[in-house]
C-alpha cells in the first residue's frame, strides 16, 4: 500500500481561499455583484492601459490578481487566536506585523496571516487580517466579566479540525484526503450563524459599550467579515458601484490616487443588516426579531511596498491632511478631505524612479533580454545595469495592511457612535503572548525579498554587483 504524499501548504491555502470565497458568496450575495464589478473593471484597465499589462505580467501578479486577496476575522480570547495562528500554519500562512486600533477607537490588535516568501505568494496571496477583542479596555467589571464567561463557554473548531490541526504538527503535514477534509473543517470556524449566545438584552448592554464587542462576543463563531478582492482602479469601482445597487462609504481610505500607486487603498460597502435569533426569542414561525450588522463588503488598490522612509514620509503626508481637516473625515467632508490629500501628497514623489533613487519603495530586479544575451559582465553597479537596460526593476507590491485604514473601514461599518476614545496604549507583548510567538517585521520580508531578486541577478548575469 502506497503512502499518499503531503499536499504542499500552498496548495492547501489555495484551495481554502476559493472554498471561503465560494461560502461568502453563498450568504452575502452582493459580494458577488462586487466581484464581477472588480472583474469587469481590472479587464478594462489591462485593455487600456498596456504598460500596467505589462508590469503585471513581467513581475507575475497577473497570474494571481483573480484569485481571493484577503478576509478579517475577530476572536475573543488568547486560546481562540493560538489556535487561529496553529490553523493557518497548516496553510503556510504566518503572523506577519502588529497592528493596534485603539488609537481609532477601535477595541482590538491584530495581525495579517500570510505567506511570507515570493514564490509562495505567487500560488495563493490569500491573507487573513485576525484581531483580537481587548477584554481590558471594558470599563465596567461586571459586563467584562460577563463577556469573558459568554467566550469561555464557546468552541469555534471542530473536533476534526483539532483532529487534523494536531496531525498537521506531528506528521509533518497533510495527504491529499486529509487537506480536503481540513479545508471543509477550517471553513467551519468562519461560518456565519443567525443564532445568537445571548439574550437581546444582553447584546444590546455588549452593543452600547462597542459595536464590536458585542459582534465578537454574542456569536457561536468569529465568522469572516469580509472578503476583499484586488482592483487595478479602485476610483472607478467607487464611482461604479451606485449602479450596481452597492452604496460605497464615503472616503476611499489609504493614499490618494496616484499615477504610480504606493501601500493600500480601501473602500466598502456598508455592513448588511442581517437577521439574527437571540437566546430568548423563538427561532421558528418566522419570529426571528433580532438583527445585527457586522459582515460587509471590501475592495483593495494595492501598490509599492515602502521602505522605512518611504512609510515616514507616507505617514507624516497622512497626519499633516488629517489635522488640516480637523474631524474624522466622512461624507459629509469628502471632497475636502480628497483634496487635502492630493495636496499634501505632492511631495511624495510619483514615479518609479523617483522612488526608487530617494529609497522610498522596495523594489523587485529582474534581468532583461539584453542581459540575458550579454555574456560574464565581472564587476559593475546596479545602477549602470538599469542604465544600460541589463536589469529593470518592478516596486513591490504591498502584501499588508495600514491601521489607520484598517479602523478607518471599521469604523464606516460600526457606525459613529461606535468611536470610542481609549486612553490604553499599544500592548504588543500581550498579542504575541496570545499568539504564541511573535509577529514578523513585515519590512524585514520585503528587504529579504528585494535582496533576493538581486542575488539572481548577479547569478544569472555572472556579474559581482557594487
Amino acid at each position: 500500500m502506497s503512502v499518499q504524499p503531503f499536499v504542499s501548504p500552498d496548495l492547501i491555502r489555495q484551495r481554502f481561499s476559493k472554498a471561503m470565497s465560494d461560502m461568502y458568496r453563498e450568504e452575502v450575495p452582493l459580494y458577488g455583484a462586487l466581484m464581477a464589478l472588480v472583474e469587469q473593471t481590472n479587464r478594462q484597465v489591462l485593455d487600456r492601459e498596456p504598460q500596467i499589462a505589462r508590469q503585471l505580467h513581467s513581475t507575475g501578479e497577473i497570474e494571481r490578481l483573480d484569485m481571493e486577496r484577503h478576509g478579517a476575522i475577530r476572536v475573543g480570547t488568547a486560546s481562540e487566536l493560538a489556535t487561529l495562528a496553529r490553523l493557518f500554519a497548516v496553510m503556510g500562512m504566518q503572523p506577519v506585523g502588529y497592528y493596534d486600533l485603539t488609537p481609532a477607537g477601535v477595541p482590538v490588535h491584530s495581525t495579517a496571516f500570510r505567506a511570507v516568501h515570493e514564490q509562495a505568494l505567487q500560488v495563493s496571496p490569500f491573507r487573513v487580517f485576525t484581531s483580537l477583542l481587548r477584554l481590558e479596555l471594558i470599563e465596567d467589571p461586571q459586563l467584562r466579566a460577563f463577556a469573558e464567561s459568554v467566550l469561555a463557554k464557546r468552541s469555534i473548531f471542530t473536533p476534526a479540525a483539532l483532529r487534523l490541526i494536531a496531525q498537521a504538527e506531528t506528521a509533518g503535514g497533510l495527504n491529499e484526503t486529509e487537506a480536503g477534509e481540513f479545508v471543509l473543517q477550517a471553513l467551519e470556524t468562519f461560518r456565519w450563524h443567525h443564532g445568537a449566545t445571548v439574550t437581546a438584552a444582553q447584546y444590546q448592554t455588549l452593543s452600547a459599550q462597542h459595536r464590536l464587542i458585542a459582534d465578537v462576543v454574542a456569536f457561536k463563531g468569529p465568522h469572516i467579515n469580509h472578503l476583499t478582492p484586488r482592483t487595478l482602479d479602485i476610483d472607478s469601482v467607487q464611482e461604479q458601484m451606485p449602479a450596481h445597487g452597492i452604496t460605497p462609504k464615503a472616503v476611499i481610505e489609504g493614499p490618494p490616487r496616484r499615477q504610480f500607486p504606493i501601500l493600500l487603498r480601501q473602500t466598502s460597502f456598508k455592513a448588511l443588516d442581517e437577521p439574527i435569533a437571540f437566546t430568548d426569542q423563538e427561532v421558528d414561525q418566522g419570529k426571528n426579531r433580532g438583527s445585527h450588522s457586522a459582515r460587509f463588503g471590501e475592495i483593495e488598490q494595492r501598490g509599492a511596498a515602502l521602505t522605512p522612509k518611504g512609510r515616514a514620509l507616507y505617514d507624516l503626508l497622512l497626519n499633516a491632511a488629517r489635522e488640516a481637516l480637523g474631524a474624522f473625515p466622512n461624507e459629509a467632508n469628502a471632497a475636502h478631505y480628497n483634496a487635502l490629500m492630493a495636496e499634501h501628497f505632492g511631495e511624495f514623489p510619483d514615479s518609479i524612479e523617483g522612488m526608487r533613487e530617494q529609497g522610498l519603495a522596495y523594489f523587485r530586479y529582474f534581468v532583461a533580454e539584453k542581459g540575458l544575451a550579454a555574456g560574464s559582465l565581472g564587476e559593475v553597479s546596479l545602477e549602470d545595469l538599469l542604465r544600460d537596460g541589463y536589469v529593470k526593476a518592478e516596486p513591490l507590491v504591498y502584501e499588508d495592511f495600514l491601521p489607520v485604514s484598517a479602523a478607518g473601514i471599521f469604523q464606516s461599518n460600526l457606525g459613529d457612535a461606535a468611536q470610542t476614545h481609549y486612553g490604553e496604549h499599544s500592548n504588543r507583548q500581550a498579542f504575541e503572548q496570545a499568539l504564541g510567538r511573535s509577529t514578523i517585521d513585515e519590512l524585514g520580508l520585503y528587504a529579504e525579498t528585494q535582496q533576493r531578486s538581486l542575488e539572481e541577478c548577479a547569478k544569472t548575469l555572472s556579474a559581482q554587483l557594487t
